[in-house]
């Protein structure tokens, strides 16, 4: 597909920040975007790199009235041999499709995105933040654009990709976060959209997360719609529980996002030698494992802080303490050699790593 590149104008450009310390997470946007068109007769055109910039969508745009929408997050590193690096770029663009698949939303070709991507990443390479931790934050977003007030599978499409630079997760180290159960309400259930990444499920979990906010903790712990007793999600992330004998995470039936950084741990924890575990995992057996001590660690994983590790989970009122409540000898080693492979400053024996 042709890519047609289009600058923005020297005094139209945005400074950069000064202080990479500062940068936090979405705060920041780049000069350009990338922008794809699709329609049922056309299919996929129009690809091309323009000046960031808003949107021009009817008010009747699908999207906005019936939340026909997916995205992914990834992220470009500068490496340790000076190289632009991009971790699973294709699994996040694999993943983007199953996302489209479900919410009837057309398919994008990944080496034509590829190819757009890494145009534009090489544009704004500036932006690529040199602080340790830190990255370019890249957000590929597909909408259905068609204005049309009907509930129906869209006829016109608009792909787009920002990116931003975005700090290191752990602003202040990295430390256990203390999560809160929640039964009141659920995030997804089994043959609904839980398993896309779309906009549905993270707004489905804002009131609960502000509510565990109030109360002092970092994030929801969500379980099964229907037993309020197995375990699913913990915020925007999935889960992992270090017993003495095995590595267990809720398996994928449907309900929960298949994350890119779950799979990167299911594949080092093996290649370890570890016993790895898909398998239910309900809340009581988490509870009185913090009370045998026979749960040693837990820890969150996702594109954004790669590794959170949990020092408390309070379910129904109660606070049980994860292990001794630090940071976990797994969940540390992990986050070290995830790091260390995205920033080329180990060997990368699954080629994750795609240089620009």
């Amino acid at each position: 597909m042709a890519l047609r590149i289009e600058k923005a104008a020297a005094d139209k450009r945005k400074a950069k920040p000064a202080d990479q310390s500062r940068l936090g997470f979405g705060r920041f946007v780049t000069d350009h975007m990338l922008r794809c068109d699709w329609t049922r007769d056309q299919g996929w055109h129009e690809h091309r790199i323009v000046p960031y910039g808003p949107l021009n969508l009817d008010p009747a745009a699908l999207v906005l009235h019936y939340g026909q929408q997916v995205f992914e997050g990834l992220k470009a590193y500068y490496g340790r041999d000076g190289a632009i690096h991009l971790f699973r770029p294709r699994d996040n663009l694999a993943r983007l499709n199953r996302s489209a698949r479900r919410l009837c939303l057309p398919e994008v070709d990944v080496e034509d995105v590829m190819a757009g991507l890494r145009e534009l990443i090489l544009l704004e390479k500036d932006w690529i933040p040199t602080a340790n931790g830190a990255s370019l934050y890249i957000r590929p977003t597909l909408i259905a654009s068609e204005a049309v007030l009907g509930v129906q599978v869209a006829a016109e499409c608009l792909l787009y990709i920002i990116v931003g630079p975005v700090g290191a997760y752990y602003a202040e180290g990295f430390a256990p976060t203390k999560i809160f159960v929640t039964e009141r309400y659920v995030r997804a259930v089994i043959g609904g959209v839980g398993e896309a990444k779309t906009s549905a499920n993270y707004a489905a979990s804002l009131l609960a997360a502000e509510e565990a906010y109030a109360k002092g903790y970092t994030q929801v712990l969500w379980l099964d719609a229907c037993d309020k007793k197995s375990i699913e999600e913990v915020g925007t992330s999935n889960i992992f529980f270090k017993f003495e004998d095995e590595l267990v995470t809720p398996p994928l039936t449907g309900s929960i996002l298949p994350g890119i950084t779950r799979d990167t741990v299911l594949t080092l924890a093996r290649d370890r030698g570890l016993t790895v575990n898909e398998r239910r995992i309900t809340i009581d057996e988490v509870i009185a494992g913090c009370g045998d001590g026979s749960l040693q660690e837990a820890f969150a994983t996702g594109t954004a802080a790669v590794i959170s590790p949990v020092g408390e989970i309070n379910h129904q009122g109660q606070t049980s303490v994860v292990g001794d409540g630090r940071v976990g000898e797994l969940s540390r080693s992990l986050y070290d050699e995830i790091l260390d492979i995205q920033y080329g400053r180990r060997p990368d024996p699954h080629n994750w790593v795609v240089k620009l």
